[in-house]
């Protein structure tokens, strides 16, 4: 099972205390509610600072995309970090209470959530070929920057990604994952600003080893 997505064509779900609001990629099983889901990737905007919403049992990845950044500190006190810097990752627990403050202006970040003990993952930002993973039950990627090209297949063909597009999948019939590379121009033609950068997920299920 593949399925392409496209963030400017992802609804935006508010959030009930008015803090901001979610694009939701992809969920497993699909259709799953917040306490259902085995795992789940969206992008939220944060405009307004407050505590984020506990899930026990979860293992949260975020990571800044755009905007000043936000400060997150456990409510208890027991670490905080700044997310400023945008395309690096960061991981905490979902049961931990959360104090949210913003750091200027509104914020958008990735999230990755895995339910414990169901599934396992990483969050990587890449900038050249996919690294060599065995047999990710799942995944998603999308592209940061730039242009990457989706080799084709039986059932989908050849697609060029560019930013804010990507694609998920899950590995149902020990299918391989998705081919995915980055395109260049001229090395001497390109800025930093044109270079590609992707997002991604692979997944596995259980327990970490």
């Amino acid at each position: 099972m593949m399925q392409f997505l496209d963030l400017a064509a992802t609804p935006s779900v508010p959030w009930k205390n008015g803090g901001g609001s979610t694009r939701e990629l992809a969920c497993w099983p699909p259709g799953a509610g917040m306490d259902s889901f085995a795992w789940r990737v969206s992008v939220a905007t944060i405009a307004h600072p407050g505590p984020f919403s506990a899930f026990p049992g979860v293992d949260r990845q975020i990571m800044l995309l755009e905007g000043d950044g936000v400060r997150l500190q456990a409510a208890a006190g027991q670490w905080q970090h700044a997310l400023t810097q945008r395309w690096e990752p960061f991981s905490f627990s979902g049961e931990e209470p959360v104090d949210c403050r913003m750091l200027g202006g509104v914020s958008t970040d990735f999230n990755l959530m895995l339910r414990r003990g169901e599934w396992t993952g990483s969050l990587q930002v890449l900038r050249d070929a996919l690294p060599p993973v065995e047999g990710p039950a799942a995944g998603l990627c999308m592209v940061l920057q730039g242009t990457w090209r989706c080799e084709g297949s039986d059932t989908h063909p050849a697609r060029m990604l560019a930013a804010g597009q990507g694609l998920w999948w899950v590995n149902e019939r020990g299918e391989a994952a998705p081919s995915i590379t980055p395109m260049r121009g001229a090395e001497d033609a390109m800025s930093a600003d044109d270079a590609p950068v992707l997002a991604w997920v692979a997944l596995h299920r259980g327990f970490a080893p």
